[in-house]
């Protein structure tokens, strides 16, 4: 059995979309003969968006897993009250001097991400477990991009292994990126750590054909070392779900939606449909920001709309299935092509008719038409086609769309990353 480190900051009982993917890699390793170990930070000195415990459900009991202390810059900069905005922005959308000035902090100080205080306990603990278990792959991945040089500093360490970046999103293209405030020099630094780490590696792994080609531009010899492997869905994850439709007509969003999200299109196709007197409730779960709640709320009746708080993947999947419809939506960035979040190949998995708004040349649209979405992609300014689109939905509950393409199978993709583990 092949033995592999794989060094990630996000783990249960942390939360979100983020910690499933070498969580679900984790579950599935063995079956193709590699036994995965786990090195961590711990809970006490972590800084974790959410948390979801049901996702420890998923960590097979024989699973080794290292946690180590981390320095959280977080607390510390909070001694003066003032947080370090993290990813994302649904709950961190504070615009004023202060919270720009948190901001302006987070981007140009804490270079790449505040969670580098993690790093050097990381390698220490790192560096005792490849040599205790004569490990000779290790694999960073990231967000946090800090993560990433916990694997450069092993690597120098310890020439012989080979290290294998996981590159889940873009370093200096994210969407939020510019909210940081970066300076001149800041974006400089940021370049070249990200030119660093891809020249580096001995193999990178990313999720998607954009986002490769993102990476393969920033660096020689990227094209010659990347593989895509994207994110998926777990069959054991759907196999009590009711696949039926609502009653009441039912749209429903699952995850963040901050202020980048282009929402106006949508919400002027709602608003249309509700004027010709047609019901239907607008579901969403998860984080979302105050301003994105008022424009809402400014626009649609409130017997339209619910906003539930966010929950654990248990009960996020259980929405989705309960649902007549799924709303995808792609925030604007400068390089949104390559953004494809998590739930896309769960939103598949429920057989749902989804509706994606983001440009349909990009990833997440890749994976919607490989599994037989053929409608339901729009631009983020095409109201009139949302609209109607939207009302022919209504017009009939069902039936199930397609069956999710077995190649997005978290087991199927995790035989993949076996292979590349394995050199072939």
């Amino acid at each position: 059995m092949k033995k592999v480190l794989i060094v990630t900051y996000y783990w249960p009982p942390s939360g979100g979309a983020g910690v499933q993917r070498w969580l679900k890699f984790s579950k599935y390793l063995p079956e193709f003969g590699c036994e995965p170990i786990i090195l961590t930070v711990d809970l006490a000195y972590a800084t974790y968006p959410v948390l979801d415990r049901t996702l420890e459900n998923d960590v097979p009991a024989s699973l080794k897993v290292y946690r180590t202390k981390a320095t959280d810059w977080f607390k510390i900069y909070d001694k003066n009250k003032s947080k370090v905005p993290s990813a994302g922005f649904a709950k961190n959308n504070d615009n004023s001097i202060k919270g720009k000035i948190s901001r302006f902090v987070r981007g140009n100080f804490f270079l790449p991400d505040p969670r580098r205080g993690w790093n050097r306990y990381a390698i220490r603990e790192a560096s005792s477990i490849i040599r205790r278990e004569n490990i000779n792959t290790v694999i960073t991945t990231s967000p946090p991009h800090s993560s990433q040089f916990i694997g450069r500093c092993l690597k120098k360490r310890f020439p012989e292994i080979t290290w294998i970046v996981d590159l889940r999103d873009t370093w200096t293209d994210i969407f939020y990126y510019d909210l940081f405030y970066p300076t001149f020099i800041a974006k400089s630094i940021d370049k070249n750590y990200e030119k660093t780490i891809l020249l580096n590696a001995d193999k990178i792994v990313t999720v998607g054909q954009n986002l490769a080609e993102t990476y393969i531009s920033r660096a020689e010899g990227v094209n010659e070392k990347i593989h895509i492997i994207p994110n998926g869905y777990d069959e054991d994850d759907f196999r009590e779900i009711n696949y039926g439709f609502p009653e009441r007509y039912t749209i429903t969003y699952v995850g963040t939606l901050s202020d980048v999200y282009p929402l106006d299109a949508f919400l002027a196709a709602l608003t249309r449909i509700e004027k010709r007197g047609k019901d239907f409730l607008l579901r969403l779960v998860g984080s979302v920001s105050t301003e994105i709640k008022m424009k809402i709320n400014s626009q649609l009746s409130s017997d339209k709309t619910e906003f539930i708080p966010y929950i654990d993947h248990v009960q996020a999947i259980k929405y989705m299935a309960e649902s007549s419809l799924l709303l995808l939506i792609i925030p604007e960035q400068k390089k949104e092509k390559t953004h494809t979040p998590g739930k896309v190949f769960e939103y598949i998995a429920t057989r749902k008719p989804i509706l994606y708004i983001g440009p349909s040349d990009g990833d997440a649209a890749y994976h919607l038409k490989v599994c037989g979405q053929t409608g339901g992609i729009f631009s983020e300014q095409n109201f009139e086609e949302i609209a109607k689109y939207i009302e022919e939905n209504m017009k009939s509950k069902g039936p199930l769309l397609y069956m999710p393409h077995p190649e997005y199978s978290r087991r199927i993709l995790t035989q993949n990353l076996a292979r590349i583990l394995k050199g072939n």
